[in-house]
């Protein structure tokens, strides 16, 4: 019974991580139709701002509890500058372009991105856990857990939540699907497609590096952690359909019990249970589990 226990924790646990790490992704590829490899770098940047600031804040005397307070700002400033920055003056180049093309210029702007993280914080690793530890653990079948992982739970939670009002309760949603469909009727429209898509890619790259701010207290912040990032999450998306903002909650949730069903019962398969998982999915469903097969233009 503990075991389970532990297993359905971690399991949520991980997939809260998973899914604000690569809701973003799913985000940008669902409108604009780019894989955009990138997306480990704005998780970076988001790690790197906020165990920066939150080490720098709590050293010179701040208290913890308002620490809190620099993790979704830092996620919004080092998002929202990397995203426009990239958006404006690189990518909207290359709208129209052939598919693997732009994911080769998006893996270009994650190297420079990954160089970037360590000309600004250099190649020591980053702790900040006085946020993680600040509230305590709980107790669940005698199993301490910090609190700091339900809060985790809760933010992605209210991340899925916000995402699903804003696209299919508010005018702005429903334009973005008009986008989504049919890039040229919405131009014709009047629709400014060139907005959404820049709207689009800020608010994907302020979620990645969110991921990466959240995620910061848990964790030791070092280079490399965005590679790490962009394999899990494309495994994620991959899974629940590229695109789609359920599936990539659904595909979370997947990869998550998969890891920790595999660490509690077999550590050596950690890695393999992801990928086996993956591998399983796309056997029966190869556009994941909530994609539509799209129709092949000629």
């Amino acid at each position: 019974m503990q075991t389970a226990v532990a297993i359905s924790v971690d399991g949520l646990g991980f997939a809260a991580w998973l899914f604000l790490s690569s809701v973003g992704l799913t985000l940008i590829y669902g409108v604009m139709r780019i894989l955009n490899i990138a997306h480990g770098g704005f998780y970076a940047l988001g790690a790197y701002s906020s165990a920066w600031a939150i080490g720098l804040f709590v050293n010179s005397g701040g208290a913890v509890v308002y620490s809190f307070l620099l993790i979704p700002l830092a996620a919004l400033l080092a998002g929202a500058i990397a995203g426009l920055l990239v958006e404006r003056g690189i990518l909207r180049y290359m709208y129209g372009r052939d598919e693997v093309l732009m994911v080769l210029v998006t893996y270009a702007i994650f190297l420079i991105l990954e160089d970037a993280t360590k000309l600004i914080w250099g190649t020591e690793s980053y702790v900040a856990w006085q946020p993680a530890f600040h509230f305590g653990t709980i107790n669940v079948m005698d199993i301490p857990y910090t609190v700091y992982k339900f809060i985790i739970m809760a933010v992605a939670l209210a991340v899925g939540a916000a995402l699903f009002l804003v696209l299919n309760k508010t005018r702005v949603g429903k334009l973005l699907l008009v986008v989504i469909e049919d890039r040229e009727i919405s131009g014709a429209l009047g629709i400014n497609v060139t907005l959404f898509f820049t709207v689009t890619f800020v608010v994907g790259a302020i979620l990645g590096a969110l991921g990466g701010a959240i995620s910061a207290p848990e964790i030791s912040v070092l280079p490399g952690i965005g590679a790490e990032i962009i394999v899990l999450s494309f495994a994620v998306i991959v899974i629940g359909g590229m695109g789609s903002i359920g599936g990539a909650m659904l595909g979370a949730l997947i990869v998550g019990f998969a890891r920790a069903l595999s660490v509690h019962l077999y550590p050596p398969a950690e890695l393999f249970s992801i990928y086996l998982v993956m591998a399983a999915v796309l056997a029966v469903k190869p556009y994941g589990l909530f994609a539509l097969a799209e129709s092949r233009k000629i």
